[in-house]
């Protein structure tokens, strides 16, 4: 569905989290490398719970958070520290870290703050084994263009990365250290976003100068962006986790969508009169249940919701309903999720289950096509909502379901919801305040200074320069520029490296070998500098760079020579090539003959196929067109 989104009144601001390819962690030496979880070398245990700010308040998200009563499991490994574990007091911010970040605010042309102080914002999800992150502000006041209009920079700040969670069980969940504390920027934007098509746009603009550093990780979760978005008769609502660009448009008209939903369900709701009675334990009914669910739970307890028949099931996001953000409400403190009457009689629950369920709460029946057709408006019919589960987790959960659905008949909530794969979202808790934030005392504040920071070239001048002044094509100069080995195909090119053969190898082949299942993540920049150093000096012929990529990736521990012993490619001198061309075309006279030139193509393939990449292919074809020559 397409909206005018002026008449909405869309307001919309991003934060995008990108992590520093750093050589250690901003609070410790610790290396920012990740780790597999099989490698780690021990683990503990922690239960977290919220603090007060300096002003003795308590932030309302980190409440919610340490209802739901959890025990958080932490990997620790060989490169990991006391720091990351909350046992040894924090280092000073590190260097490297912030003059990254001085590089990122010139080009976001932002304000640096006078001091950076580090800050301790509340975390109790577990991702951080001390209960909070840290955090310092670096600079304010920036601006990008886009194709709409300008849109600020409201501030950015460096700030330690939370644990990877690793795996999530009944009783809690298991967090990896190697990420906790890498460095990474928080760039958000002022709320100058006005459509779901700028929105992205800016993304992709702060991701081409973040990338332009050349000095940010690249690949899967190294950098997040949220979403923030409103609507001008809804509410502030945060959308966390964006992994990927592409997504952003239609998180943002999706949640604009949900909103416009939202607010139509509340006025039918009040025009209604629609209330939320009290939960109740209805486990006797389902006494004799088929539902398999059901049947296996401790309580089963449910809510009347006056008015909202046929509310519950309405859709407000593609394949999401009402009813799906009360489930997020009931997930949220451990049930499985809900069933609701505009959905049953389904999933082994029968009919005279739902009416012996209506009869228990009062609930009332729609009104009949009679009762419509007598001139008075009937009251709407009642919906009923129910929770399946452990006795506490069952009562704790139809109470948000309640809490929710008193909501529902009020207005769209403000609340923190997480970016799902297909564009939608789902609710996470309730967005955090002021209150979960309070100075660092174990840091130093630090004096940024811009004097001596260059802005680095744009991934957008690269592409030019490297069609002008290196030769390589639109598409392959954009491939480098935006790609993982940039940095690496610029040292290449210092060292007078061919750049169409260094462009080639590094986006080309090595994505050959990715798909051919070859673990190429185990090559180091020295290993393919090596290779490309070889290939230039005329040591290895490029028709041998795949079989010696292959060995090293597989044996990261040898040299580039090593390597093409290992995948026997030692070099062959040109009279040995010329030995393989003479015998290729003695055995292949007769289609010489009758040919000539036009046999070459078969006689190549076949030549450099006895030969196994230890000859350059130009050497090869000189001396086969040579010899055909002679005896034609």
């Amino acid at each position: 569905m397409s909206y005018d989104y002026d008449e909405l009144g869309l307001v919309a601001g991003l934060e995008i989290h990108q992590q520093l390819d750093t050589a250690t962690k901003l609070f410790c030496n610790c290396p920012t490398e990740r780790r597999d979880p099989e490698e780690s070398v021990r683990s503990f245990t922690r239960y977290l719970h919220p603090t007060k700010s300096e002003l003795g308040e308590l932030d309302e998200a980190a409440l919610e958070e340490s209802r739901v009563d959890r025990e958080f499991e932490y990997l620790a490994f060989d490169t990991t520290c006391l720091v990351e574990e909350d046992d040894e007091p924090p280092h000073r911010l590190d260097s490297e870290a912030l003059d990254t970040a001085m590089e990122i605010a010139s080009l976001l042309d932002c304000e640096v703050v006078d001091q950076a102080h580090v800050m301790r914002k509340i975390v109790v999800d577990g991702s951080n084994t001390s209960g909070f992150q840290r955090s310092s502000l670096i600079a304010t006041d920036g601006e990008i263009e886009t194709d709409d209009g300008p849109v600020g920079i409201a501030d950015m700040l460096l700030e330690e990365e939370s644990a990877a969670r690793i795996e999530e069980q009944e009783q809690g969940v298991t967090y990896g250290l190697d990420r906790l504390g890498i460095p990474l920027v928080e760039i958000g934007t002022k709320p100058d976003i006005r459509s779901p098509e700028q929105a992205l746009e800016a993304a992709e603009r702060i991701g081409m100068l973040l990338r332009s550093t050349g000095k940010v990780k690249r690949g899967l979760g190294t950098i997040r962006q949220d979403v923030n978005v409103s609507i001008e008769e809804g509410a502030r609502v945060e959308m966390k986790g964006v992994q990927s660009l592409e997504d952003i448009d239609d998180l943002v008209e999706n949640e604009v969508g949900r909103q416009v939903e939202l607010l139509d369900i509340a006025d039918e709701l009040q025009d209604r009169g629609a209330a939320v009675a009290e939960p109740r334990d209805v486990t006797e009914v389902f006494a004799e249940t088929d539902s398999g669910v059901i049947a296996g739970a401790e309580k089963v307890t449910a809510v009347r919701l006056e008015g909202f028949d046929g509310l519950v099931g309405r859709e407000i996001q593609p394949d999401r309903r009402l009813g799906t953000e009360f489930s997020d409400h009931a997930k949220r403190h451990g049930a499985g999720g809900i069933f609701h009457t505009d959905e049953l009689p389904a999933y082994g629950v029968t009919e005279d289950e739902v009416e012996a369920l209506r009869e228990t709460v009062d609930a009332r029946e729609a009104p009949s096509a009679s009762d419509s057709a007598s001139g008075d408006k009937p009251r709407a019919g009642d919906a009923v909502a129910l929770v399946a589960a452990d006795a506490e987790v069952a009562e704790q959960a139809i109470e948000a379901v309640a809490d929710r659905a008193e909501v529902a008949i009020e207005e769209v909530p403000e609340e923190t919801r997480g970016a799902n794969e297909d564009g939608t979202s789902r609710y996470l808790r309730p967005l955090p305040g002021a209150a979960r934030m309070y100075p660092e005392t174990d840091v130093p504040p630090v004096e940024p200074d811009l004097t001596d920071v260059e802005p680095p070239e744009l991934l957008t001048e690269k592409v030019q320069r490297y069609q002008e002044d290196l030769g390589l094509g639109e598409s392959l100069a954009e491939q480098v520029a935006y790609g993982r080995f940039m940095t690496t195909f610029e040292e290449a090119v210092d060292r007078g490296i061919d750049p169409t053969t260094a462009a080639g190898m590094l986006e080309s082949t090595l994505t050959e070998l990715r798909r051919d299942d070859v673990p190429v993540g185990n090559l180091t920049e020295d290993h393919l500098l090596e290779v490309l150093q070889l290939v230039e000096d005329g040591d290895l012929p490029n028709e041998g760079i795949n079989p010696v990529l292959t060995a090293l990736s597989e044996e990261p521990g040898l040299t580039a020579e090593e390597a093409i012993e290992e995948a026997g490619l030692g070099g062959v001198s040109r009279e040995d090539v010329r030995e393989v061309v003479v015998e290729v075309v003695s055995r292949n006279e007769d289609q010489v003959e009758a040919e000539g030139m036009g046999a070459f193509s078969g006689l190549m393939g076949e030549c450099m196929g006895q030969l196994r990449g230890k000859a350059d292919g130009e050497v090869v074809s000189e001396l086969l067109r040579e010899e055909i020559g002679k005896r034609t």
